[in-house]
């Protein structure tokens, strides 16, 4: 009797355990599934943006942005949540085969749109050819420094790219203006650039929609680029709103192009070849400058110093304050009133039409290399067309433009495919450039020396 008794005990513990088993397993089953399931909502709206307008538009930036430029870290992200969901029995359960089946779709839909960033290369080489022309590699003119062939440092990749600073950012924090912090500026160069080298520069403008950011995380992939074949990159911070107001901005970015053109022979640079980037509000910066430098706009007690740039390449840039194509939105306009201008449109519409880049298209604006991608949610790519359209109809130098299939606004954070493309892209770009300087220098002085023979 006791033997039996012991015996139903038994298997009562052991129905006991099985069903608590059978329970972790339907738990795990269901987490997986609604984990699968929001990392499938994750890459939908990387390939398909939910949302292109209003408040929405911004968190469909926010999930959609690091899917679609790191698109295989997320791919295996999935892998290992399905490995580990597998090992807790999760294919036993209904739900679990679900998630099973939604991860593996994600992964699947992640590897295509990694295939699809490939193909930025041959994009950006389309733009350079359609721009200067089939023969423009022969026109590319390198730093003197260093010497052609020697060894250059491998680029990090992906995260690690917002790491590499420290490489190169060897005079940082050095002050250009009156406003302690907002007006500081980084350098960065290679540690055995000469300091006489007189190489080319590039200044980045960093974004933030006016209101946020710093010098520090953007455009690592191209500075580091640069700066490891011999340029010197500048990286800025600027006065922000809603403690500034327009145009306070746009004040400091002229103000630091001022101490570019006048300190940065000391550091190794060519105060006679500066170029302008930067993304987002900074591309709407870098442009605005471009476009007004000649005009002596915004530099109030440095009117004589001469801030004009020899190219400018922005990056999903905002070109117009006033929609006047339609390719804004009134989210952007209500921004602007309210945190930046702080004044309505109507009241004070020629602040607004000044301050957009589209307003200063003429023909004798520097060359410009303008970059967007299709799936970018904050800034239109429309609005990027029509600038282009615009400085193409008017220019008289090269205008160049480069559309990302796929791309979200701020795909070149990180050292992504199509960072490292564009990096490439602007490298070439501006070699052209520097090339046609560099010769019209040699033209200049072949003049002047036959003169002094005559």
């Amino acid at each position: 009797m006791q033997a039996r008794r012991r015996d139903a005990a038994r298997r009562d513990v052991g129905r006991g355990d099985a069903a608590r088993r059978e329970a972790a397993r339907r738990d795990v089953g269901r987490g997986f599934l609604l984990a699968s399931a929001a990392g499938a909502l994750h890459t939908a709206n990387a390939a398909y943006p939910l949302a292109y307008r209003g408040r929405p538009a911004i968190a469909a930036w926010a999930a959609g942005f690091t899917p679609s430029e790191l698109p295989l870290s997320h791919a295996a992200a999935h892998a290992l949540g399905a490995a580990v969901a597998l090992r807790r029995g999760a294919a036993r359960t209904r739900a679990g085969r679900a998630g099973l089946a939604l991860s593996a779709t994600s992964a699947a839909a992640l590897v295509a749109l990694h295939l699809q960033a490939r193909g930025a290369g041959a994009i950006v080489e389309a733009a350079l050819v359609e721009a200067l022309g089939a023969d423009y590699l022969e026109r590319i003119a390198h730093p003197a420094w260093p010497e052609r062939g020697a060894p250059l440092r491998r680029q990090p990749g992906g995260v690690r790219m917002l790491r590499v600073r420290r490489r190169y950012a060897h005079d940082a924090d050095l002050p250009y203006g009156e406003f302690g912090r907002a007006n500081y500026l980084d350098i960065w160069r290679r540690t055995d650039l000469p300091l006489d080298a007189r190489a080319p520069v590039l200044v980045q403008v960093h974004g933030g929609a006016w209101l946020y950011g710093n010098k520090r995380g953007q455009a690592y992939p191209l500075m580091s680029h640069l700066a490891e074949r011999g340029w010197v990159c500048v990286s800025l911070n600027y006065r922000l709103s809603p403690r500034s107001t327009w145009p306070d901005q746009i004040l400091d970015v002229k103000r630091a192009m001022a101490w570019v053109k006048t300190r940065i022979a000391g550091h190794g640079g060519d105060p006679g070849f500066v170029a302008i980037t930067g993304g987002s509000a900074g591309g709407h910066l870098s442009a605005l400058h471009a476009l007004t430098a000649r005009d002596r706009l915004w530099q109030p007690g440095f009117e004589e110093v001469d801030t004009s740039v020899v190219a400018a390449a922005p990056f999903y840039g905002v070109y117009d304050w006033t929609n006047r194509a339609g390719t804004g939105g009134r989210g952007l306009i209500a921004l602007l009133e309210e945190r930046v201008v702080k004044v309505s449109i109507a009241a004070a519409f020629d602040v607004f039409d000044a301050a957009s880049p589209m307003s200063h298209v003429r023909a004798d604006v520097p060359p410009f290399f303008v970059l967007h991608g299709t799936h970018d949610t904050l800034v239109p790519v429309a609005q990027a067309r029509a600038f282009v359209s615009l400085l193409r109809e008017a220019s008289t130098a090269p205008v160049g433009y480069a559309e990302f299939p796929g791309a979200q606004h701020a795909f070149d954070i990180f050292g992504s495919l199509r960072a490292d493309a564009s990096a490439r892209a602007v490298e070439r770009f501006l070699g052209v450039v520097y090339g046609d300087h560099l010769r019209e220098q040699a033209r200049v002085a072949d003049l002047g020396a036959g003169a002094s023979r005559s």
